[in-house]
């Protein structure tokens, strides 16, 4: 029989800290990289804070702020020790995974900013933000998120990676996932990539996934390891091949408020050899969709959230969801 109960806190349900982002920056040239003057760079760095668990993440604020236009640009002001705001005017060709370093904001200007090829590999990093990106094409992960805290992902467009679209693994912590679109894209986001990296993963993993659309992704809408808890609040799903969320390997998942549409398999726990998690599913809402299945208890959610009504989740999420809207 299902069980339906959890341990979760909504902890007043106090509209989320969104503050403003305020990026105070000296500007810096390079080959392929051009100055930033005047209100345009921060413009377009700057966006509402992080909800969620990612919500320290403040990326290279108070740093140098450079414009990219070529690849090794780009590499060099990603890889840099110091705090930098990276705005990428352009599309970026990588020949292979990239690594980021820590207190680094890697943002598209306008829609101009595009990454092919590989994507982006945040390894041993704190305090990174990916934000108004247009990943395509990686013949890996589009990100790739392992032993890395404070981390924001942000209003990109992901399609076509070989793998995964965003993968969070390896003991990562503290990471928001909001208002990105993903389509064209088998494998979608990957949370704990084994089942038998708990000694790594137990108390880690907790991420919160907000407002994101889910565009016809097949599979792992996120598929869960060991994360407890992990919000999936306000997403909108629509044409989900496979399956939406799975949590699995002792995982603690709190599917809230989401809007699902023709997803045949909203959520489920286990996945594969990998045995049950727990699941609680609240106030989601369903149009030619399963009613998915929920069991077990999950931690309490250990910030303040606003949920939007879930009926009113699609219209919100496809207005505001992927690059050139922040």
């Amino acid at each position: 029989m299902r069980r339906t109960s959890a341990r979760y806190s909504s902890a007043g349900i106090a509209a989320a800290a969104a503050t403003a982002m305020l990026f105070a920056a000296t500007t810096a040239t390079s080959s392929g990289a051009a100055e930033n003057a005047g209100t345009e760079g921060a413009a377009a760095a700057a966006a509402a804070g992080p909800v969620g668990f990612g919500a320290a993440t403040t990326g290279g604020a108070g740093g140098t702020t450079v414009t990219v236009t070529t690849t090794s640009a780009f590499v060099a002001a990603v890889q840099s020790s110091a705090p930098t705001i990276v705005r990428v005017n352009g599309s970026i060709a990588l020949s292979s995974m990239t690594k980021v370093a820590s207190n680094k904001t890697i943002v598209g200007v306008g829609t101009a900013g595009r990454i092919t090829g590989y994507g982006l590999n945040i390894s041993n990093a704190n305090n990174v933000i990916v934000q108004n990106l247009t990943f395509t094409g990686s013949k890996d992960d589009a990100i790739n998120v392992q032993y890395s805290t404070n981390v924001w992902i942000d209003h990109n467009d992901i399609s076509n990676a070989y793998d995964g679209a965003v993968d969070i693994k390896r003991a990562s912590d503290k990471v928001t996932v909001s208002w990105n679109r993903t389509h064209n894209q088998n494998k979608n986001m990957l949370l704990g990539h084994d089942d038998d990296n708990g000694s790594e993963d137990i108390g880690k993993l907790r991420v919160t996934y907000v407002h994101n659309w889910f565009d016809g992704t097949n599979q792992r809408n996120p598929r869960v390891r060991f994360g407890n808890p992990v919000h999936v609040l306000n997403n909108y799903f629509s044409d989900i091949g496979s399956y939406g969320v799975a949590s699995t390997q002792n995982a603690g998942v709190l599917v809230e408020g989401n809007y699902f549409e023709d997803t045949d398999d909203p959520y489920h726990r286990g996945e594969g050899d990998s045995g049950d998690g727990a699941l609680v599913a609240r106030n989601n809402h369903f149009v030619n969709s399963g009613s998915g299945e929920a069991g077990g208890s999950v931690a309490g959610i250990p910030y303040s959230y606003s949920a939007d009504s879930a009926s009113s989740v699609k219209s919100i999420v496809t207005a505001g969801a992927g690059v050139g809207k922040i």
